[in-house]
């Protein structure tokens, strides 16, 4: 796993291994043990994947009362900071 610091405070850009071929390609995309060596020792206990059209912008709520730290991936497309 390759870790890439952001110019926002705590936010840690995750590049997994990616192993292909010519059948396509495998990654791991969490693994409590490799995130707790790179110092994300957090419970983690729910992950959600969603689908958007193109020229959508999704934004991630901000939660006061109960904090969660938050793993995003862009599968197609970009993540914007």
């Amino acid at each position: 796993m390759k870790v890439v610091p952001t110019t926002l405070p705590g936010v840690l850009l995750l590049e997994p291994q990616v192993f292909g071929d010519d059948r396509g390609f495998f990654l791991e995309s969490y693994n409590r043990q490799t995130f707790a060596g790179l110092g994300i020792d957090e419970e983690f206990v729910q992950d959600n994947h969603s689908f958007s059209i193109g020229n959508t912008l999704r934004g991630l709520h901000y939660q006061v009362r109960q904090p969660q730290g938050k793993l995003v991936r862009a599968i197609v497309g970009a993540v914007w900071m």
